[in-house]
């Protein structure tokens, strides 16, 4: 265990680490895994992966976060603004105010005579006099804290959830089912479904919550890394650290079928779910009506699952889209993007220069994007929402429920 300067962190018999107290630059946010040490600082902290190797969060004003790469080390401590770790041979720090280097001292030059050295005299001291009292160093300042913002958005059926910068949730539109109702703690990834969603929490395990039903809210037990959800989906598909696949919920079309190999992304539609495997190719299963988990050739770097079709993003930074073309949809898109989300009957895409482009059903008004810069979107049922570069959330389209309000959602 080790106490900081306004927070704790302890290590679990499993290697894993648990921090508690003041968060406010998320140095009570310890990443997933197994270490063998851990240390916190004034507001940071650093820990000892069982590979050698480090990790450090929370404030990095001064780099002190910022740990050299390259090499294992043998231990590790977190200071007031920096840290430093004991390597092999010899000790690294990093951060502000580590110490100056020490100089071996300068011989002494001979001369050519042998000649008795200099002694300065002692100084003359009033034994009336007591030595100086010593001081305290000055207490550092407080470091001003980073404002809140939203970092990942998930848009479901009726409703929407998003992860803060601190690790939190917040969710918002039809309340029915305890959906907009997230669990406490710190998350690093979301997704909504239709009535349900689900998250994964700092330590890896997944939490879930809303309509119940099919055990939709009964995830698997482990260490994931990422999960995925659609605008109607009443399933739920998760990706473990090793890139394996595991989906729950409602099984029927095979759409929860366990899948073989390796993959970098998962996404889980209304009947179908998809995944982007290691190299590139994406691989769909489940419900294949109107070809929406058709193979598809190429290499990508994203999927989205929606209802009846699905949309990738081409390693070029095109958009392909297939399935379900009723409303336009599946509709080839020109341009370059840099992410993709299929909803209900529409589309939409992150254009490179930051602005939302959608396309397909706008019977209420999910497609028609509110002007600004945007750094991620997701399309719901009959909605859409988009992250903005200020870390705000902006909705728009169906707005029955309270899910796509005309201001914008703030941390």
């Amino acid at each position: 265990m080790s106490v900081g300067g306004t927070h704790a962190c302890g290590l679990r018999e499993d290697g894993a680490i648990a921090c508690w107290g003041l968060n406010n630059f998320g140095q009570a946010d310890p990443p997933a895994g197994v270490f063998t040490e851990v240390s916190a600082g004034s507001w940071h902290s650093c820990a000892l992966r069982e590979t050698g190797y480090l990790d450090c969060w929370g404030d990095d004003k001064h780099g002190q976060t910022s740990a050299p790469t390259g090499g294992r080390y043998l231990g590790v401590s977190a200071g007031t603004r920096h840290s430093c770790a004991i390597r092999e041979r010899g000790v690294s720090c990093w951060g502000g105010r580590t110490p100056p280097p020490i100089f071996p001292q300068t011989a002494r030059q001979p001369t050519t005579q042998q000649e008795e050295p200099t002694v300065a005299p002692p100084p003359t001291v009033d034994p009336q006099t007591p030595d100086p009292e010593p001081t305290d160093p000055p207490d550092p300042p407080t470091p001003t804290p980073t404002p809140t913002t939203f970092t990942a958005l998930s848009a479901g059926g009726f409703h929407n959830c998003a992860l803060r910068s601190t690790g939190t949730i917040h969710c918002w539109g039809i309340g029915s089912n305890a959906r907009t109702t997230p669990p406490a703690g710190s998350f690093t990834s979301i997704a909504a479904g239709s009535s349900h969603s689900c998250a994964v929490r700092s330590a890896g395990t997944i939490a879930c919550w809303g309509f119940s039903d099919n055990a939709r809210t009964t995830p698997p037990s482990g260490s994931f890394a990422s999960v995925g959800a659609g605008p109607n989906s009443a399933h739920a598909c998760a990706l473990n650290g090793a890139g394996a696949v595991s989906c729950w919920g409602l099984s029927s079309d095979g759409r929860t079928a366990a899948q073989t190999g390796t993959f970098t992304a998962v996404t889980a539609g209304a009947a179908h779910s998809c995944g982007l495997r290691s190299s590139g190719a994406i691989h769909c299963w489940g419900n294949n009506a109107n070809g929406r988990a058709a193979a598809q050739t190429g290499t990508f770097t994203a999927i989205s699952a929606g209802d009846g079709h699905t949309c990738g993003l081409r390693s070029s930074g095109a958009i392909h889209c297939w399935g379900l073309n009723s409303s336009g949809e599946s509709a080839t898109q020109t341009g370059t993007f840099t992410a993709v989300s299929a909803g209900g009957a529409h589309s939409c895409g992150v254009r490179s220069s930051g602005a939302i482009h959608c396309w397909g059903s706008n019977s209420h008004g999910q497609t028609t994007v509110p002007s600004g810069t945007y750094t991620a979107v997701s399309a719901g049922h009959e909605h859409t929402c988009g992250l903005t570069s200020a870390g705000t959330v902006v909705c728009w389209g169906n707005n029955t429920y309270g899910q796509a309000p005309a201001s914008a959602i703030t941390p």
